[in-house]
């Protein structure tokens, strides 16, 4: 098993991260610093800034109505975490973002794997958003939305865009670049005045209330894990 594997299914981090810590010099295997090529077998002993690291444990999957004010990341030391909003007791760690004025549906888990399932851009996965912005929006300016913006140097993918009332319109995206909705309603001229996320894939935020989570049902999960 290679190595970044091998410590995301620990649940101490995704394997993005583990490929960090391992290209900083941090994680040995039987004593030698590893490297990104190595391969872990039953019995080598892995260790992370020289703390051995345990077995497999079980995998965590928790969707989570993120209210506004709180930042997506594991670093304690950030004001507002989503960890310490959720307080479970196994580390566990967002897959992908909703950036500090957004709110909605937040995936955490223990699996690597499937956060790169699930965030990566080519496998065209749906994210579902209702946006409001700060005046009234044009037909134009939503049916430009729906065939892409330029933003950030790129054109966005091309999305699903409806009108909810004079203000306020739901986009389908599937992809994720940063702070996606908030730079294509700039670059149109608008400001998002509010972002709420309520749906990822076959997970809808449903009746969550800011604030509250829930574990994932196994009809969830059958839509989401690679099979």
């Amino acid at each position: 098993m290679r190595l970044n594997k091998y410590i995301s299914e620990t649940g101490v981090c995704s394997r993005r991260e583990a490929d960090k810590w391992i290209d900083a010099g941090r994680v040995t295997c039987n004593g030698r610093v590893a490297t990104l090529g190595t391969r872990v077998t039953e019995g080598d002993k892995v260790c992370i800034d020289g703390e051995p690291i345990g077995a497999k444990k079980q995998q965590i999957y928790i969707a989570l109505n993120k209210p506004v004010g709180v930042t997506c990341t594991t670093e304690a030391h950030i004001e507002d975490n989503v960890i310490d909003l959720i307080r479970y007791p196994e580390r566990i760690f967002p897959i992908g973002r909703l950036d500090k004025d957004s709110e909605g549906l937040i995936l955490l888990t223990n699996d690597g794997d499937i956060v790169n399932e699930i965030l990566r851009s080519e496998n065209n996965h749906e994210k579902e958003y209702l946006v409001t912005v700060d005046r009234a929006i044009t037909d134009l300016a939503l049916k430009m939305m729906a065939g892409g913006v330029k933003i950030m140097g790129e054109l966005t993918k091309p999305a699903q865009v409806t009108r909810i009332d004079q203000r306020s319109f739901r986009i389908i995206l599937t992809q994720g670049l940063n702070r996606q909705i908030r730079r294509m309603c700039s670059a149109l001229g608008y400001r998002a005045q509010r972002l709420q996320r309520v749906r990822i894939m076959n997970v809808h935020l449903g009746t969550l209330s800011a604030g509250q989570w829930r574990h994932l049902t196994t009809r969830e999960l059958a839509g989401l894990l690679p099979r």
